[in-house]
Formats: structure tokens, C-alpha cells, sequence
């Protein structure tokens, strides 16, 4: 098993979920241009994976997060979550519990 240490501070803006509906009961997004409240900023790990995408580590205190929710560092730098995060506790030892999602870079990096 390896262990990921955090390597940045995370700050962490949750869209309300569930979203709206329109008429016709599809689910309408937030305004993309409307940043929410931030949650908190508490340590955490984003890595580049060789195809490209991202993973994110989070506090577990950021829990609930879903897909679509954003996260920022301290150097002003952004992801959208875009996977079903996963929330890993471990029994006994919640030291080592974090939240585990997917990510893109915004705006996407051109490879």
C-alpha cells in the first residue's frame, strides 16, 4: 500500500446539490460563473496521472463532495471534480481516512 502525503493546501466550493429542475424535470447546473462559498481549506494531494486527469486527495472533513464541485490551492490554481467521489474511512485509525475523487485542470491543459 502507498501512502499519499498532502502536498497542497485545498480549498473546497460545493454546488448545492441536488440541483434545480426546469420545467420538464431535467436538472439544471448552477451559474458557472457564480463561485460558492468556500467550506474550508485543509491539507491535501492533487497529482497528474499519465493520461492526463487528476487525482484528488481531500481532508475528510470536506465530505460531501460530488462530481462537478471545484477545489483551488494556494497558488490560485483549479479542478472540477468529474468522477463519483469515495470516501475511505479506516476503522479504528481515522488518521489516515481521506476523500478520493478524479479531476480536470481548469481550464484543461492542452496536451
Amino acid at each position: 500500500m502507498a501512502v499519499v502525503l498532502p502536498n497542497v493546501l485545498l480549498t473546497v466550493y460545493v454546488l448545492a446539490h441536488p440541483w434545480g429542475r426546469d420545467a420538464n424535470g431535467v436538472p439544471v447546473p448552477p451559474n458557472p460563473n457564480q463561485k460558492p462559498a468556500p467550506r474550508g481549506t485543509w491539507p491535501g494531494s492533487v497529482l497528474r496521472q499519465d493520461d492526463g486527469s487528476w487525482t484528488v486527495r481531500l481532508d475528510p472533513q470536506a465530505w460531501p463532495v460530488k462530481e462537478g464541485d471545484t477545489i483551488s490551492d494556494e497558488t490560485g490554481q483549479s479542478w472540477t471534480l468529474t468522477g463519483t467521489p469515495r470516501n475511505h474511512a479506516v476503522p479504528g485509525c481515522p488518521d489516515v481516512d481521506y476523500v478520493q475523487a478524479t479531476a480536470t485542470l481548469n481550464p484543461p491543459e492542452v496536451l
